[in-house]
């Protein structure tokens, strides 16, 4: 519009500057900064699990704990803003360490029922994965509650500063709350599949003897 209704003498220009600058020179940085730091993420993963799979269903909670983010960020009408790609940042580190806490759980009762020898059938993995992420819902709900209940005053601050705060602290509190549902839900599931790729032969030759062995013991049942 400013274009179509100013005309400029012959030697001047227009440059928009303020916020609008501002924020040209934070997205190119943000183009590189948030890609360096989801690798990050995942070479300190790789580095803990040793294991890409395991490495991938964890930073799966990344985009589930972005849904709540960008509800809460619709609903409160917050424009994305350098403050919020801050939050969004803070929200994947976050995330991905509940994820961590999961998968720690889950491996911890899978090599339970491994070592116990009870790991012969898709129904024992499925208990198996069930039992670790049962375990884990205590320390998810205490972590997101405290995460939430620290964030809540800045929600609600109304001094300097405090527009700034509260886009940081937004992605936050909704991430956290997608995350507790989801990760709660999607990633003892991707786990129960992989685990149960991994363990498709085992399961057929354990239901394949199981099958074999019956007519045996009937066999001899009639001969005694």
């Amino acid at each position: 519009m400013v274009a179509q209704a100013v005309e400029l003498p012959k030697g001047y220009r227009l440059e928009w500057s303020g916020q609008y600058e501002y924020m040209q020179r934070a997205a190119e940085r943000l183009v590189w900064v948030v890609p360096l730091t989801l690798f990050i993420i995942f070479v300190l993963l790789y580095m803990n699990f040793e294991s890409i799979a395991e490495t991938l269903i964890v930073l799966v909670s990344v985009p589930f704990s972005l849904i709540g983010a960008v509800w809460l960020l619709w609903y409160l009408e917050y424009n994305l803003s350098v403050a919020v790609w801050v939050g969004i940042i803070a929200l994947a580190g976050v995330a991905t360490e509940t994820g961590v806490i999961m998968i720690v759980y889950l491996d911890e009762y899978y090599e339970k029922y491994k070592a116990q020898g009870k790991l012969t059938s898709p129904a024992a993995l499925r208990q198996a994965v069930l039992d670790g992420a049962v375990q884990r819902v205590r320390p998810k709900m205490m972590t997101v509650t405290a995460t939430i209940a620290a964030l809540l005053p800045i929600m609600w601050g109304t001094g300097p500063g405090s527009d700034v705060m509260k886009r940081m602290a937004a992605p936050m509190v909704g991430g956290m709350v997608s995350s507790t549902i989801l990760t709660l839900l999607v990633i003892p599931v991707l786990y129960a599949g992989w685990r149960g790729f991994q363990h498709r032969k085992d399961f057929r030759l354990a239901a394949i003897e199981s099958t074999d062995s019956t007519p045996l013991q009937e066999d001899s049942t009639d001969a005694s």
